[in-house]
């Protein structure tokens, strides 16, 4: 029985997230002396593809020196606002000394910032070494889903729903809005496009999900790879802890051009190859997994800091 689609609809429940992250905040308390214990008891994983993803998220190569302002571990404090920036980094924060400092930007981060700083977000291309990459927001971004239909079952168009609020997408709508192969809706409702929010379950009708970036990535781009529909989007220009810069054109998504124009060209290719789309699925499936490992990530997620610290506070963590 497929309980997150019936019960929270295909959806991330925010509730026990939020509960989790507050018993995490009463009673674990600092746990720096135990951070060698986890890491041991986890060296049963310990292999290249995670030393891979380690130095992918942080580019650290030598000592670096933090802002001005940096916040010492032991001052950080629940703010009022994006607290799942504070709870998803205090997770693994707090298995380090509390003397050490560190610089933490939340929110959409789009530009590589002048120091070391933990960010969510980052442009994938450039010297973007600055941007050390923890997974943030995650409740919202990390969604992997089960879906009961195969491809073959679903309707043969492209279906989107979004806020249409920058430039790239209104040219996207503009183009393909009324076009017989897409179904495309604006969620604001001052918009010309409008159409009311649907579920994530209704997009997994449909064979083909829009993923176009917003202000950074595209949110549902990790479950549209985790179905059996298939993510549809110019090649990405951020990344986050899904690593969006290591995705292939083709092979995880359907690449169309930065400007959409071979858009019915892409979508009737893989309507009359099948075999086709089904192995971009496969693979797009299997990239995923990779993060679905909770051991993993808590792993990758202290040695990510680990190495931050080591090459930040210039002394031992």
């Amino acid at each position: 029985m497929n309980i997150k689609k019936l019960l929270f609809k295909n959806k991330n429940f925010k509730p026990w997230y939020y509960l989790k992250a507050e018993l995490r905040e009463k009673f674990a308390g600092d746990l720096s002396g135990k951070r060698a214990a986890v890491l041991r008891k986890l060296q049963k994983i310990d292999n290249a593809e995670i030393l891979e993803r380690v130095n992918y998220y942080n580019k650290l190569s030598e000592h670096s020196i933090l802002s001005d302002n940096p916040v010492r571990i032991g001052d950080f404090r629940k703010p009022k606002r994006l607290k799942v920036y504070y709870y998803d980094s205090k997770e693994y924060i707090r298995y380090f000394n509390a003397e050490l400092k560190f610089q933490l930007l939340d929110g959409d981060v789009v530009d590589i910032p002048n120091s070391p700083s933990i960010v969510k977000s980052r442009p994938i291309a450039g010297d973007n070494a600055n941007s050390v990459l923890l997974n943030l927001d995650k409740v919202r971004h990390f969604n992997f889903i089960k879906d009961d239909l195969s491809f073959q079952e679903k309707e043969s168009k492209l279906i989107g729903r979004a806020a249409v609020q920058q430039a790239h997408r209104r040219k996207f709508y503009e183009l393909y809005f009324n076009h017989p192969l897409c179904d495309l809706g604006d969620i604001m409702k001052d918009s010309p496009w409008n159409k009311p929010k649907i579920s994530i379950t209704e997009h997994l009708k449909y064979k083909f999900i829009l993923a176009i970036e917003g202000n950074d990535v595209a949110t549902n781009l990790k479950w549209i790879m985790s179905s059996n529909s298939i993510a549809v989007m110019p090649r990405p220009t951020y990344e986050t802890w899904f690593m969006e810069g290591q995705l292939v054109p083709n092979v995880h998504y359907i690449e169309i051009k930065k400007d959409y124009s071979d858009l019915e060209e892409r979508l009737n290719y893989y309507i009359t190859h099948p075999e086709a789309a089904e192995q971009i699925i496969a693979q797009a499936n299997a990239y995923t997994r990779q993060f679905q490992n909770q051991d993993q990530e808590d792993k990758i997620a202290l040695l990510v800091l680990e190495k931050y610290f080591r090459l930040t506070n210039g002394e031992k963590i």
